[in-house]
């Protein structure tokens, strides 16, 4: 018996370009597999933030652009910060999600239940 407890009120924040700390194609392997396993919940997070290298993903060229689009058209947020954009020279290639500040991530923490971290 699986108990699907559910993200409803989770904030996933994404600091990684892929999940964990090894080579890229590890990481971006691990990712793949963690967003495609939680497209088949039946909750998911109320926003997926993005920071520092985790701004990557959702730029022009990431492999991650159809599966987040997805997630974001169920209505999941996806709050990419500004300023990190602005640093890497990326804020013209964003794709998917919205920009915003690093008080918007905030508030979206302030206002979960749970965040988690990748």
């Amino acid at each position: 018996m699986s108990s699907d407890v559910g993200f409803s009120n989770t904030v996933i924040l994404i600091t990684r370009n892929g999940m964990g700390s090894g080579e890229t194609e590890l990481q971006h392997d691990l990712l793949a597999k963690y967003l495609r396993l939680l497209m088949e919940k039946a909750s998911l997070p109320a926003a997926i933030g993005f920071y520092t290298d985790g701004v990557r993903l959702v730029v022009e060229g990431s492999p991650f652009l159809e599966p987040l689009a997805r997630i974001q058209d169920k209505g999941v947020r996806l709050i990419v910060c500004a300023t990190c954009l602005n640093y890497y020279g990326l804020l013209d290639e964003v794709r998917v999600g919205i920009v915003g500040s690093m008080a918007d991530i905030l508030e979206a923490q302030l206002k979960a239940d749970k965040v988690i971290t990748l």
